[in-house]
């Protein structure tokens, strides 16, 4: 038994040396040859810093509307609602997150509202949304902007991302981004 447990410590002592200390220092290291050295694409818009991969909100009907958030777009207590969906009050905050998209998006049938604009994303600070996300407002900002449709369609093609390598995960629209060029056209 002495042997065993020696044995443990000794196995304990490593995988800390190796997980706490090691490991550590070679993700910080491969940090530093990302851009901008592992902290994230940082945007500067109207005197103001944002992290652009992080969910802000934007709840304004003259801006796209972001993802919402279980945790209030607080980067401190990321994390979702951990409510499945046949939550009572899970069934609730949707639906109310569908009529208030609703009442902002008259031109918009239920059936046509995206997922990804009345769900939280599992950490609550998704900074992006579908295609169909994006494309379902455009009515709004076009008639409180009076710009046309067309304009603003393009600007959502010019700020989707592809899938990684074309094949993995879905295109996709930085919401931070795309409000930022929408403030940048006349």
């Amino acid at each position: 038994m002495k042997q065993n447990i020696l044995s443990a410590i000794r196995l304990t002592a490593v995988c800390l040396l190796f997980f706490a200390g090691f490991y550590t220092l070679i993700i910080f290291g491969i940090a530093q040859f990302s851009p901008n050295n592992g902290k994230g694409e940082i945007l500067t818009f109207n005197n103001k810093k944002y992290y652009a991969n992080v969910g802000q909100a934007f709840t304004e009907d003259q801006y796209f509307w972001s993802r919402p958030s279980a945790v209030d777009y607080n980067a401190a207590g990321a994390g979702g609602s951990n409510k499945g969906p046949n939550n009572p009050d899970y069934l609730k905050k949707v639906q109310e997150r569908i009529d208030n998209f609703m009442k902002h998006n008259p031109d918009v049938k239920k059936s046509e509202i995206p997922s990804d604009l009345v769900t939280a994303s599992g950490s609550g600070l998704d900074p992006d949304i579908s295609i169909q996300g994006a494309k379902v407002q455009i009515k709004r900002i076009a008639k409180i902007r009076n710009l046309n449709e067309n304009q603003i369609e393009k600007l959502i093609i010019s700020n989707t991302k592809k899938p990684f390598l074309g094949i993995f995960g879905t295109e996709k629209i930085n919401v931070l981004k795309l409000n930022i060029a929408l403030d940048g056209l006349k």
